[in-house]
């Protein structure tokens, strides 16, 4: 939604405000079954932190260039071999098909983060079968050692940090806490763009 100059401008902002180390960076739109997104390398590449996803169903249809339509795991693939790509935000949506042992293993191979997203999982959310897809998801990244990172996907402050429902079903699947990369700022630092 913000132009390019918005990200490029984020250089004048504090590495550090209100004793909060920050993080910076962009969740981008993968726009096809290459794993184009919507910003530039150049732009990416100043970046600590960008987040790959899919989201309009309607728009990803439009940008499908591939003769044969592509499985949705193969863009999400393509996305990961991008170095500037540190997550694959929100792979639970039911409404792309995902061969969820393959993403998984392309995030070991890769090196990538995987995202369970808390909203997906919240009833009035428009992702589909979430709940389904994220314990397939956990169970291969607990048998191929794959981290994930739990994130809220506020779309507004009050919601920031609202972690139940992926909780909630890390401890159902009795998920190792050492696979969930946000139990500590080094985890974390470890997977990103930023060198500390």
């Amino acid at each position: 939604t913000c132009h390019k100059f918005y990200f490029e401008n984020l250089r004048i902002v504090p590495r550090e405000m209100y004793g909060i180390e920050l993080l910076l960076g962009s969740e981008v739109n993968i726009l096809d079954a290459q794993g184009t997104v919507d910003l530039s390398q150049r732009t990416m590449e100043k970046l600590d932190i960008i987040i790959a996803s899919l989201h309009s169903h309607e728009s990803v249809n439009e940008n499908w260039y591939a003769p044969v339509p592509p499985t949705f795991a193969e863009a999400y693939l393509n996305a990961m071999k991008n170095p500037c790509v540190n997550i694959i935000g929100h792979p639970d949506d039911g409404r792309y098909e995902v061969d969820y042992e393959a993403l998984v293993q392309g995030a070991k191979e890769y090196g990538k983060i995987l995202e369970l997203n808390n909203h997906s999982m919240d009833p009035d959310c428009s992702r589909s079968n979430a709940i389904e897809n994220d314990t397939v998801m956990l169970n291969y990244c607990k048998k191929y050692q794959v981290p994930v990172v739990m994130d809220s996907d506020a779309h507004f402050d009050l919601l920031i940090g609202e972690f139940d429902l992926a909780r909630e079903l890390l401890t159902k699947l009795d998920f190792p806490e050492e696979l969930v990369l946000n139990r500590s700022v080094d985890a974390v630092k470890k997977y990103v763009n930023r060198k500390f």
